[in-house]
């Protein structure tokens, strides 16, 4: 068994399953398999493939028979076939190697399995499936090339017999779902990740890996939850601003500077709750975007406040 460690921003999820007999479990509890805990399994993720420094993604081949690609997602992407058919070009490539695929004789391929694992806070129902021909824009013909991604809700209370069969991803679910529940009743991320911790590993939830990661954990999640509080507020604020100086100046051009008065205004309020939690003021900058100068910036104004 051999595998390929990540050299791009991980996250937790991507750490913690890259793991062979991990990865073995949940793959038999999604799709109802027996896989023994001891075939062979090779993780292949590409880095730095498509996903940029979100790591949420885990690819392996099992038995060289099966080439799985799981991405975990907490926003529903629509354009998930897409993305995964030009992943599973790249990765044929690296797993084919130097095979002249220009001779005359059928070059043998894994086949490939694409699931999704979703655990956002959008409506979604236990399963999803997504094609890649629903995004086709011609229709009048047979479809010549599909894709189908399983899109599985793992969040707490969802896809219970999964969870059940696979201790590893119903632990994970338990610990993120304690961190959102945390947040929900007004921790802020710091807090909310440091009781998820101890409360996880007084009960047993993923106790070995927080107990031996859980630095690594405490910044992964600052940057995965502050990441997407961003791009919602970033969002929600760009619009209003856009709006109202659209008003005066026309939507188009009002929206377009909107949208980036509210993404500095985003970021330097996410710098400042990560300052105040104790978070590193590089890692700050290289998660926010915003300047080191910036930063110790901000930090020198907590501290004066």
């Amino acid at each position: 068994m051999t595998s390929t460690n990540k050299q791009y921003k991980s996250s937790v999820f991507s750490s913690f399953f890259n793991d062979e007999k991990r990865l073995i479990e949940v793959y038999n509890a999604i799709e109802g398999k027996s896989y023994p805990q001891d075939s062979e399994v090779e993780i292949n993720t590409l880095e730095n493939a498509l996903y940029m420094d979100r790591g949420n993604d885990i690819s392996f081949l099992l038995d060289k028979k099966l080439v799985i690609l799981i991405e975990h997602q907490s926003t529903l992407n629509k354009n998930m076939p897409l993305r995964l058919l030009i992943y599973i070009g790249r990765l044929y490539e690296k797993i084919l190697g130097n095979t002249n695929i220009y001779r005359s004789k059928l070059i043998g391929i894994p086949r490939p399995d694409f699931i999704v694992l979703y655990n956002g806070d959008d409506e979604c129902p236990d399963k999803d499936v997504l094609k890649l021909s629903d995004a086709f824009e011609y229709v009048d013909i047979p479809d010549m090339l599909e894709l189908t991604v399983n899109v599985y809700n793992i969040n707490q209370g969802r896809n219970k017999e999964i969870l059940q069969r696979s201790k590893s991803l119903g632990d994970y679910a338990a610990f993120i779902g304690r961190v959102k529940e945390n947040k929900t009743a007004g921790l802020e991320i710091g807090a909310a990740v440091e009781e998820a911790l101890n409360y996880c590993i007084s009960n047993g939830i993923m106790k070995e890996y927080l107990e031996s990661h859980s630095s690594e954990v405490r910044n992964m999640l600052f940057t995965e939850f502050n990441m997407d509080d961003a791009l919602r507020i970033r969002f929600e604020e760009g619009m209003e601003t856009g709006i109202e100086k659209g008003m005066e100046k026309g939507v188009e051009i009002g929206i377009e500077k909107g949208v980036g008065i509210g993404a500095e205004r985003t970021a330097e309020s996410i710098a400042v709750n990560w300052l105040r939690s104790g978070a590193d003021p590089d890692l700050v900058s290289q998660n926010t975007g915003l300047s080191i100068d910036k930063i110790l910036l901000l930090a020198k104004g907590i501290k004066q406040n």
